[in-house]
């Protein structure tokens, strides 16, 4: 029987569009590469056009976006060795949208998204090249991506760049 695989090029979409929301909520200045750009699909500066980086510190970063839309996914995304010279972070964005493996349809088990960036290092320890898809498995990583999900996360970009949180005086 063959297996139909279920193609949601929107959510996919979505999924680019989430991260540069939530890091221009950070305040940092993220732009879509174009489509199909080989390597990285995010461009990220300091918000401030006048900002000189200091010693480890970056003028830009760039960000590869992958996701999984099920929610019951494998934890696992293939991101091939020839690019790991085009990005600084990955941020794989679990949509969690639905369960959809087992006979499952996806109209049940929707979950809050999880993001979690991840250093170029991070990718090239973890890579596997013993298939074809040449995969990044988290499943057994939990412990060890927790400390950067979500906000946190994003922090690892923001101190890249220098960009400091948001604040002001209050008196």
């Amino acid at each position: 029987m063959p297996t139909d695989y279920l193609r949601l090029p929107v959510v996919s979409a979505g999924a680019e569009h989430l991260v540069m929301g939530y890091l221009m909520r950070r305040n940092i200045l993220a732009y879509k590469a174009p489509t199909n750009n080989e390597g990285y699909d995010l461009i990220c500066i300091h918000p401030d056009p006048r900002h000189v980086p200091r010693r480890g510190q970056k003028a830009q970063v760039r960000v590869q976006v992958k996701s999984r839309y099920a929610t019951d996914c494998d934890r696992g995304f293939p991101v091939k060795e020839k690019s790991f010279d085009a990005f600084d972070f990955l941020v794989v964005a679990f949509l969690n949208i639905g369960t959809f493996y087992r006979g499952s349809q996806g109209t049940d088990g929707m979950k809050a998204v999880e993001f979690y960036t991840l250093s170029n290092d991070f990718i090239r320890q973890h890579h596997n090249t013993r298939s074809s898809w040449q995969k990044v498995l988290l499943k057994k990583l939990q412990a060890e991506i927790d400390p950067f999900r979500d906000e946190a996360g994003f922090e690892l970009i923001a101190e890249a760049l220098g960009v400091e949180k948001p604040t002001r005086e209050v008196s």
